[in-house]
């Protein structure tokens, strides 16, 4: 078992490695709560994933996650990560590409082929393009859906619902209809949002209670 020091001496060696035999392949590396993470050029994903997997001092032979982070005011609105875990050597490892609406990421299945469901799943969510996925269609979201759900520009309501209808014998895709307008919250509990004063509490009004 190692210890929160050892942890962050050995991510700060790996750092160090990384940045010295795969420079041209990353933009930055930052040590946080003793993990690494480490922001990679984009068209260099292949072969920074095939060095972090078979390099004797990195391991990092488990694909353990890819997920997308969206930043619509940016350039390069999403950010892919990609979470590694070592076990041989009990380290984890955290990967960042930034890339913009319509210019895709190099697919990391070659090296590693858990990455396929990953890469679909931030495709159909955020609508992020991987070049050479051999199958990048949608995963989660229903047959002619419109959309990526996880934008931060998506509406919360969506904008279809899909219901059954009797009459043609087959599900309907149709503008969603909300039942009652936005009503706006104050996110107050219900004591701090009260304006008049309760039957029974001699504090209110300086003591005075209710009459």
């Amino acid at each position: 078992m190692t210890t929160a020091s050892e942890r962050a001496q050995m991510s700060t060696e790996l750092k160090a490695h990384i940045l010295n035999v795969q420079k041209d392949a990353v933009l930055d590396a930052a040590i946080a709560h003793g993990e690494l993470t480490v922001t990679a050029r984009r068209a260099c994903v292949p072969s920074l994933m095939a060095f972090l997997k078979e390099d004797s001092l990195c391991r990092f032979e488990t694909l353990v996650d890819i997920c997308a982070v969206d930043r619509p005011g940016e350039a390069e609105r999403f950010e892919v990560v990609y979470h590694f875990l070592s076990m041989r050597l009990n380290q984890r490892l955290r990967v960042k590409v930034r890339t913009d609406e319509s210019t895709p990421v190099p697919s990391a299945i070659d090296v590693f082929p858990a990455a396929n469901w990953y890469e679909r799943e931030a495709f159909d969510m955020y609508g992020v393009l991987f070049s050479g996925h051999p199958d990048l269609r949608r995963i989660l979201t229903d047959y002619g859906f419109e959309g990526y759900p996880l934008r931060k520009d998506f509406p919360l309501s969506g904008r279809v619902e899909v219901r059954y209808d009797d009459t043609q014998k087959r599900v309907v895709y149709e503008p969603v209809k909300l039942v009652q307008e936005y009503r706006n919250f104050d996110f107050l509990s219900p004591w701090e949002g009260m304006q008049s004063v309760i039957p029974g509490d001699e504090k209110a009004g300086g003591g005075s209670g209710v009459k």
